[in-house]
């Protein structure tokens, strides 16, 4: 049974916190008054001082089917005593094998090959790699351009960050990548606001790739890459056809459509992955995160067999792609993955995410009227809930909102800016979602 756990007895805390310089976090906010998790349990994490605190963010968007799953905590215990690493680069293990071939079985038809790596970041930076190197092999060498989208996060490699429009994450890295151009976000709120599901107003916006086609040349563009919700900047659904769109205009001038699922896939949207439920088939899409229920750091792409089987030419003795990581396939990582599969199947996760994405969406859009709420979107078991910013500091508002939900009100959150991000485990049920709504109204009151 889920959430029966206690919450734990308290932890000693290092004294000293000054050598681990954080990432992605206000370090010196953040070591004077810590936020120090010692302990989870299915929907829960337990504080280093005991408490049990309801996680509303399913980590960081990867513990899907729940904390401490001992499904998952045996495989990798059991896979570290019988084979603790091989390496990857010209010899095999069984469960690498295994995992691609269920991961693939989950993907739509025609995405037969799963390369693996170790991240969301190394998902996407291998994509656009193997992006450039297909338009290479097939006599197309001069298609080096990727377009991304403004808004966009694709992890922090020098390839993800360049296709990424987030300004914070790009202004302090130079040049990045060369050659790379944005589509504009798909988010209007005079016209969107408080949407439920896919805005009806915004398919246009995939209209401008065919204005950067026509102002860079389709013979210079490679692939674009899109998240088919776009997750880390604070929950954008896409406009209904939106990506029906991007997919024809792709296709007619001979472009990859790269689907970024690191957060949509296994589970998120209610189905496999983004893909399937809005019935397109990109040419690749990257995964990460949900695959090993976030027990394990691996990531990986999913590759269409025209592409894969466009590499497999020459002598049979020669390597076909000179890419990969030390870590690809990594016996524990796979045997996580597995045994996550395995509880998204037999605990109908995925149709459990779907069942109650109607109950998920009613219930947020219930803090509507809460001071400050500004917009609310949600999709499948996802939702942002936009405040008003403060006069003196953008995000500030939302950084308050995280720490007033941490230590005043046992719950965890994720923020973007000014944006409360909601993506809970896909283990939840009604009564968790009351309290999690119940909860998120407070913090917004609370930092009124």
């Amino acid at each position: 049974m889920l959430d029966k756990s206690k919450p734990n007895s308290a932890v000693n805390v290092p004294n000293d916190l000054d050598a681990f310089w954080m990432p992605f976090t206000a370090n010196r906010a953040f070591k004077r008054a810590p936020k120090m998790i010692a302990g989870a349990k299915d929907m829960h994490y337990f504080t280093t001082d005991g408490r049990k605190i309801i996680d509303a963010a399913a980590g960081m968007w990867c513990s899907n089917a729940g904390h401490g799953r001992p499904q998952i905590s045996a495989a990798i215990a059991a896979q570290a005593e019988a084979l603790d690493f091989s390496p990857p680069f010209q010899f095999g293990q069984p469960k690498a094998f295994e995992l691609a071939s269920r991961i693939a079985d989950l993907a739509p038809e025609g995405l037969d090959h799963v390369f693996f790596c170790n991240s969301g970041s190394e998902a996407a930076d291998t994509a656009l790699k193997i992006a450039m190197a297909w338009q290479q092999i097939r006599g197309q060498g001069g298609r080096t351009r990727f377009i991304g989208r403004e808004r966009g996060y694709h992890g922090v490699g020098f390839g993800g960050t360049a296709v990424g429009g987030i300004g914070n994450n790009r202004k302090m890295f130079g040049t990045l990548l060369n050659g790379v151009d944005h589509l504009p976000a798909t988010y209007d709120r005079d016209k969107q606001a408080f949407s439920k599901g896919e805005p009806d107003y915004g398919a246009h916006f995939a209209d401008a790739l065919e204005g950067l086609v026509n102002l860079h040349g389709a013979n210079t563009i490679a692939a674009v890459i899109v998240e088919p919700m776009a997750g880390s900047t604070g929950v954008l659904p896409p406009p209904k056809g939106y990506l029906q769109k991007l997919r024809e205009i792709t296709r007619k001038h001979g472009i990859l459509l790269i689907f970024d699922e690191v957060i949509t896939g296994f589970g998120r949207l209610g189905h496999s992955f983004a893909a399937e439920r809005y019935g397109v088939t990109p040419d690749m899409i990257t995964f990460a995160k949900g695959v090993t229920n976030g027990a394990v750091p691996m990531g990986g792409v999913i590759a269409s067999s025209e592409i894969h089987d466009a590499f497999m030419s020459g002598p049979d003795y020669a390597i076909e792609l000179f890419h990969g990581y030390t870590y690809s396939a990594h016996p524990l990582a796979c045997a996580a993955g597995l045994a996550t599969l395995d509880l998204y199947r037999d605990e109908k996760l995925f149709e459990n995410a779907k069942a109650l994405e109607p109950v998920f969406a009613d219930a947020v859009m219930s803090l509507k009227s809460e001071p400050n709420v500004v917009d609310i979107r949600t999709l499948g078991l996802t939702a942002g809930i936009d405040l008003a910013p403060l006069p003196d500091g953008a995000g500030k508002r939302g950084f308050e909102a995280m720490n007033s939900a941490f230590h005043d009100h046992d719950l965890m959150l994720r923020i973007a800016g000014d944006t409360l991000a909601l993506t809970p485990p896909l283990i939840l049920n009604a009564d968790h979602i009351g309290e999690i709504v119940e909860k998120v109204g407070r913090v917004i009151r609370a930092i009124a």
